[in-house]
């Protein structure tokens, strides 16, 4: 059984310090406290976080803000990065107060997943996203689309899949401005990733991966195309594809051994297609369950393993999505509680003037 009292303190330790071989997630700092504040929220232990508003600060020090020229150039940078350096958290400008800090390079840019982490945790954290430079995040996102409809994932010669096309289509679903994404196009490179057994690989003749998967249909979904973009016979092969993932808990290919993070990347999926009713919910629990560590609080992507952030969050995002009453339930698409997406539609209702 999982003692969510003790993962509510291994992720809160996460917050503070590390285990030496997530070194590497230095330069991802915003994706590891997505993970931990996220997981802390579905556990509704949000309060051992203490000041909220000291966290919520420390996230806007990762925003690039617009220049006061409104540069085209500057504003192509613009959005969250995942680290910090040469950084002045606050700066002043034209007196006001901005959180966030001016690109000082051609290096200093943003990331589309750390800017996707960074609203997200802000809305998690009860912000209202005012600080946001929303239309400098925009016209960073569309300067990150490629001519096919895919995106990078920052300025300057980056990879390129399906992990930023979603990125990209949840961050203007919570700015609530499209200008930044061509759906049209985004919506058909999506559709040609279709593979011949029904799942979404990275891009055309791809394998199918069961987490990119879930990154194009849930920005389809998002982005509001998925029901005019799939037909009947490509929704019910996804759902098939997804359905036939699951041995205990959910592998991400066919003949991979199950993996605690895929029972939300499929899990999801089939939320969002309307037939997580299909899916086997007690092996599946106790698959997530086996992967637990007794010591730490936290999930591991398999039984007997070192447990991580990203698996002990996807792990109870999973459970959530099974079922599990003691905690909060998950809105599939953006991965976020069903709460903060409350708040979040609160928060466009305001912008709206609604």
């Amino acid at each position: 059984m999982v003692d969510f009292e003790k993962s509510a303190k291994y992720f809160r330790r996460c917050l503070s310090a590390l285990p030496d071989f997530c070194t590497p997630l230095c330069c991802n700092r915003l994706s590891v406290a997505f993970f931990c504040i996220s997981g802390l929220d579905i556990l509704n232990e949000l309060e051992i976080l203490g000041d909220k508003l000291d966290v919520i600060n420390w996230i806007y020090s990762f925003q690039l803000i617009s220049p006061e020229s409104r540069n085209p150039e500057e504003l192509k940078k613009c959005g969250f990065k995942g680290s910090l350096y040469a950084t002045d958290v606050f700066q002043f400008q034209s007196g006001r107060l901005l959180k966030g800090n001016e690109s000082r390079s051609h290096l200093d840019t943003s990331h589309i997943a750390m800017t996707y982490t960074g609203l997200s945790c802000l809305i998690i954290m009860g912000d209202d996203l005012s600080g946001v430079d929303r239309s400098a995040i925009s016209a960073g996102i569309k300067a990150l689309q490629l001519e096919n409809g895919n995106f990078c994932c920052t300025l300057g010669g980056s990879e390129s899949d399906m992990r930023f096309v979603y990125c990209a289509a949840a961050i203007c679903s919570i700015l609530d401005d499209w200008s930044g994404i061509n759906k049209e196009l985004t919506t058909k490179f999506i559709v040609d990733a279709i593979g011949y057994d029904g799942g979404i690989g990275n891009e055309s003749d791809n394998e199918s991966h069961g987490g990119l998967t879930y990154c194009g249909v849930a920005a389809l979904h998002l982005m509001g195309t998925l029901p005019s973009a799939l037909s009947r016979t490509q929704v019910k092969n996804l759902m098939k594809w997804c359905l036939m993932r699951q041995i205990t808990g959910f592998q991400g290919r066919p003949n991979k051994p199950p993996d605690t993070c895929y029972s939300f990347w499929v899990g999801a999926t089939l939320k969002i297609l309307e037939s997580y009713g299909f899916v086997d919910k007690v092996p599946l629990q106790h698959f997530t369950m086996s992967a637990y560590d007794q010591v730490t609080g936290g999930i591991a992507k398999w039984p007997e393993n070192h447990p991580d952030p990203l698996h002990s969050y996807l792990g109870l995002a999973g459970l959530s999505l099974s079922g599990n009453e003691k905690l909060k339930p998950i809105d599939p698409a953006l991965n976020i509680s069903v709460s903060a997406f409350e708040h979040l539609r609160s928060i466009h209702k305001r912008w709206s003037g609604k």
